[in-house]
């Protein structure tokens, strides 16, 4: 492997102007990170999202969904709008298209949320 191949990618989006359109925020993003994974082929080995009630921690969530090539996660701070998502896959899966997906499910439901930053990642690089 060359130093400028990869063994993995990771694919990173950030939005603004997040305002969920469930009471249950968290358990709505992580149904579209599992239904943008199942869609890819990918194959999801555990999920989980965890609601922060603004006492602790500022409100909003975390959620990820580990796939056997990695992972896929967002993590929210609602009172703020801000939304980022990460896709990170090692392995025939592409990141590009996963990111994708999540990203038109998101602005079906909610179409005023603005992608302000995406970028992608070569990960395990050289290796």
């Amino acid at each position: 492997m060359s130093e400028t191949d990869s063994a993995g990618a990771h694919v990173l989006l950030d939005y603004v102007e997040y305002q969920s359109p469930r009471d249950d925020e968290g358990d709505w993003v992580l149904s579209v990170l599992r239904k943008s994974v199942r869609d890819s082929g990918a194959r999801e080995v555990h999920s989980h999202v965890e609601t922060f009630d603004g006492v602790a921690s500022p409100p909003g969530f975390a959620a990820v969904v580990l796939i056997d090539e990695s992972h896929v996660s967002a993590h929210c701070y609602s009172g703020r709008g801000l939304l980022a998502v990460d896709v990170f896959t090692c392995g025939n899966q592409c990141p590009d298209s996963l990111a994708d997906s999540i990203h038109e499910r998101l602005l079906a439901e909610i179409p005023s949320l603005r992608l302000v930053y995406r970028d992608r990642v070569k990960r395990f690089r050289g290796g």
